[in-house]
């Protein structure tokens, strides 16, 4: 790679911006301020009412001043970016983070967090529900002892510390109880937060493992040792393919289970009653009631996609798997999507800075993507026929 000096003077606009609005965005961290500060005494009175009475979550306050964030991101002289598809690039970027500061600063505001949110992130369409549908179709697979959730949050810990000694990189290890989910990687900071009070089951270590560590964990390291410092702070609309890429990681590594793809399927289904205008009882119903889940995971299934006002991130999970699945079936380089917090609409436009010298080679790598180690046939099935 050039050296970074000789870039700047080769592309000194670019480099500028780019350093700019790595400076701004720095708070535009959605997912510290949309899960709630009172999931566990909300749920305690939502079970006490027999599921008749809505949640009332609270919120962080935010720390930035959102207006002030706005103007200075839309100050930036895009039109002085040479190369017209970096140009274009860097303009979606400034649209996506205007976007999300839209989310941050109306969580909490109902339909009108829902809709910002729809601007970033979309909607489940029917192809989506019926995929969903089609993986709820199958049988449970019989029981297996490696799926009881038998492990504290401090026997997790050790788990994740152990696994992550071959990539060696350092973070952060936090517990806490105002996360949505058993674990999640915050980019800004590199740490990972696990949940206080869950019980994980081997299966699940392993998934997150390869899911948060894998995936999340390295390309928030990799996405730092690059020059442009998009890499790390986030292309537009890149979560599905993160999120996608950390699923097919599960997959690879071989931990990938039908009971996660229904979990997933159940997020779409979720997400989707958000569309129709459903509230958080009445999805809950449809997923207890109806879909049989038991309260605990109909819960925390309706909390993900209710949190905010209405969020519909976690549809993007099955359909970011597929997309990265067929990616992968072409022969397509997998290293390139970990090389940051990408979106792999992108990855010509990535090729052609790496061949400017822009992107130096990635220093991390995902091990469960040496070789796929799936022995499930149904797993297998399902992935090649989803739609």
């Amino acid at each position: 790679m050039i050296a970074t000096k000789d870039l700047s003077k080769t592309y000194p606009n670019l480099f500028k911006i780019d350093a700019e609005l790595h400076r701004l965005v720095q708070k535009i961290e959605l997912l510290d301020y949309i899960n709630p500060t009172n999931i566990e005494q909300q749920k305690k009175e939502f079970f006490a009412s027999k599921y008749n009475i809505n949640p009332t979550f609270k919120y962080r306050k935010i720390d930035f001043n959102a207006h002030k964030l706005q103007q200075a991101l839309f100050s930036q002289d895009i039109d002085t970016i040479k190369d017209e598809e970096t140009r274009n690039f860097y303009r979606d970027v400034i649209y996506d983070y205007s976007g999300l500061i839209q989310c941050i600063e109306t969580i909490g505001k109902g339909k009108r967090f829902y809709f910002n949110g729809l601007k970033s992130f979309g909607t489940p369409t029917e192809k989506d529900v019926a995929n969903a549908q089609f993986i709820l179709h199958f049988k449970d697979e019989a029981f297996n002892e490696e799926m009881f959730p038998v492990f504290n949050v401090e026997e997790a810990q050790s788990y994740f510390i152990e696994f992550s000694k071959k990539f060696n990189f350092n973070y952060s290890v936090k517990l806490s109880n105002k996360i949505s989910a058993a674990a999640m990687v915050q980019n800004n900071t590199q740490t990972l937060f696990l949940k206080k009070n869950h019980r994980y089951s081997a299966n699940q270590l392993k998934v997150l493992a390869n899911h948060e560590i894998g995936v999340h964990m390295v390309t928030t390291f990799n996405g730092m040792s690059h020059t442009l410092k998009i890499f790390h702070n986030g292309f537009p609309k890149n979560v599905e393919t993160q999120e996608g890429l950390a699923v097919f990681s599960e997959y690879m590594s071989g931990c990938l289970t039908l009971y996660r793809l229904k979990e997933l399927s159940y997020r779409v289904i979720a997400a989707d009653s958000l569309r129709k205008g459903f509230e958080f009882r009445e999805t809950f119903d449809l997923l207890h009631n109806q879909y049989k889940l038991n309260r605990e995971e109909a819960f925390n299934i309706c909390l993900r996609a209710f949190r905010g006002g209405g969020f519909t991130k976690d549809y993007t999970y099955l359909t970011g798997l597929k997309k990265v699945y067929n990616y992968h079936q072409k022969k397509e380089d997998l290293n390139i999507l970990l090389s940051g917090k990408v979106n792999i609409s992108n990855v010509g436009l990535i090729k052609k800075w790496k061949d400017w010298g822009m992107i130096s080679e990635n220093p991390y790598r995902n091990f469960a993507f040496d070789s796929n180690n799936n022995q499930s046939k149904t797993i297998e099935f399902i992935l090649e026929n989803l739609k």
